[in-house]
């Protein structure tokens, strides 16, 4: 059964217009590698308050997301975004996953 997950991230101060548009125009070797990789139904949302980037996602049981850092394209995008986002010092986006702690179905 798929799981959605969570997680969010932080988009610099008057970037939104510029991470939306590249995100309008994902290449699509950036969406096969999602979608071999299990990932389906992803979703980000904007805080402009406070420029926090909230996503989601479903993956398959069998995902294959820990490898997704080694394909061409997601080296690529990460390359591609440093620019708007907050990255570490190693060259990923600052990603910080969150628990979930209630569910309505």
């Amino acid at each position: 059964m798929p799981e959605r997950i969570a997680f969010r991230m932080k988009v610099h101060p008057g970037k939104i217009a510029e991470y939306k548009k590249r995100h309008d125009e994902l290449w699509p070797e950036m969406v096969e590698a999602l979608h071999e990789a299990g990932v389906s139904d992803y979703s980000i949302w904007h805080d402009p308050e406070t420029d926090t980037l909230f996503g989601t996602l479903l993956r398959t049981d069998d995902h294959t997301m820990a490898d997704l850092p080694k394909t061409e394209a997601n080296k690529r995008w990460w390359k591609f975004m440093a620019d708007i986002m907050d990255y570490n010092a190693d060259g990923t986006p600052h990603v910080v996953g969150l628990e979930r702690v209630f569910y309505l179905k």
